[in-house]
């Protein structure tokens, strides 16, 4: 699919806007003390930098208190990639190993996603790869820590974070992996497994794909089911 996707010729030129920046005024400890701030502030437009960069972008996120997820994370994981990738593309959140490590898709589902860009005549560092949600969510299991799916208002306030990833990168594909990620940017109405692999209509780049989440695809039930799926994938 990846492949396909940056080969189909599109006359739309849309490109995201910046994403409106609220004033600050409320946002307490952004710099020194910012470890004492515990109240969230429901959106993470309070904490865009005023000029946008993927190194302004990532230092402010660093220390983003726009919803709880950030007292459970152990860090931020920001997006990462060519700064001018022309594929772009959006998971739901960090996992176990991307929560560890400070980087977007290195766990078993990363293996999958690299390896299928690879397939596709891809490398991995010329696309751009982030997630709708930057902190990782999860619940105890002995001594695990399982995933659990980020709420609407996660999402939410989260989403200016990628609106200004996309403005700074500027792709020309939008990819977006998964049900959180596609209904986050795309629109509530998207179904993954009916609008899968068609291009779709978006105000963030000229075309935009909805797909599964490579993650979905290792949990399917035997060999053959991932093999279908993965070749889909593709």
């Amino acid at each position: 699919m990846f492949a396909s996707s940056l080969e189909r010729d599109s006359t739309c030129c849309h490109r995201p806007q910046r994403p409106q920046r609220r004033s600050p005024a409320r946002v307490k400890g952004r710099k020194a003390g910012i470890r004492s701030h515990v109240t969230t502030t429901g959106t993470a437009e309070d904490y865009l930098p005023a000029r946008l960069s993927s190194k302004a972008l990532r230092e402010a996120a660093s220390v983003c208190r726009a919803c709880p997820l950030w007292r459970t994370g152990t860090q931020t994981v920001f997006g990462e990639g060519k700064a001018s990738a022309r594929l772009f593309l959006v998971g739901e959140q960090p996992g176990d190993k991307e929560d560890e490590l400070g980087r977007p898709f290195v766990g078993p589902a990363g293996r999958l996603l690299d390896e299928a860009l690879d397939e596709a005549g891809i490398e991995r560092d010329d696309a751009y790869l982030t997630n709708a949600v930057k902190h990782f969510k999860w619940t105890p299991r002995g001594k695990r820590r399982i995933h659990q799916k980020p709420d609407a208002s996660e999402i939410a306030a989260c989403r200016p974070w990628v609106v200004a990833e996309l403005a700074v990168v500027k792709p020309e594909v939008l990819v977006c992996l998964g049900a959180t990620a596609a209904q986050a940017l795309l629109g509530r109405g998207v179904r993954v497994t009916r609008d899968r692999g068609r291009p779709l209509e978006s105000e963030l780049a000229p075309v935009a794909f909805a797909t599964v989440h490579p993650s979905s695809i290792l949990r399917a039930p035997d060999a053959e089911a991932r093999r279908r799926e993965r070749a889909l994938f593709v």
